[in-house]
């Protein structure tokens, strides 16, 4: 059985849940079944929403939370979104039917503190043998860097937004 990894894409670079949606796309490729959790991405409709269900069978995408949640105007609901997204992903891994699970947006509960790190690290290390976890999001605790076998930093070097164009569908979403 191949080695079980622990991959975090993290920093403030795009291409984060990319990456993500990537390597989920490689493993279905291979007949692996995927299940991809966003836990605070919603409110709208983006690309990959549309593009997974081509992968209908082996690539499960649920899409937790209600919004991007630094511009909350009910972080209380929120963090309770977070706990009942967090309780699905540790069943999802506990469960042992998926070689990959994607936490996507993860970091952002364990900066915000609506989600207790260590007992977070517990479910990850103790994840079935052979099974892939991929944590995106930014500001990745130490702890959680020092735990995994990949880590990647997505670096901001110029981003056209700083030049005033806007988000484009099939580029941000």
């Amino acid at each position: 059985m191949p080695q079980g990894l622990l991959i975090v894409f993290t920093g403030n670079g795009k291409g984060k849940t990319t990456a993500a949606l990537g390597m989920a796309m490689r493993a279905a490729g291979h007949g692996l079944k995927v299940c991809f959790i966003q836990f605070i991405k919603g409110g709208w409709h983006y690309g990959e929403l549309d593009a997974v269900k081509r992968f209908a069978g082996l690539i499960d995408f649920h899409v937790m939370g209600r919004g991007f949640t630094w511009k909350s105007d009910n972080i209380e609901e929120d963090a309770r979104l977070a706990r009942e997204a967090w309780d699905f992903a540790c069943g999802a891994i506990a469960s042992g039917r998926y070689h990959t699970v994607v936490l996507d947006e993860f970091t952002y509960l364990l900066h915000y503190h609506m989600l207790p790190l260590d007992p977070c690290l517990d479910v990850l290390a103790g994840r079935p043998p052979g099974q892939q976890v991929v944590v995106t999001g930014r500001y990745a605790p130490e702890q959680l860097v020092a735990a995994a076998d990949l880590v990647t930093e997505m670096q901001a070097v110029k981003h056209p937004l700083t030049s005033g164009i806007k988000a484009q569908q099939g580029i941000e979403f």
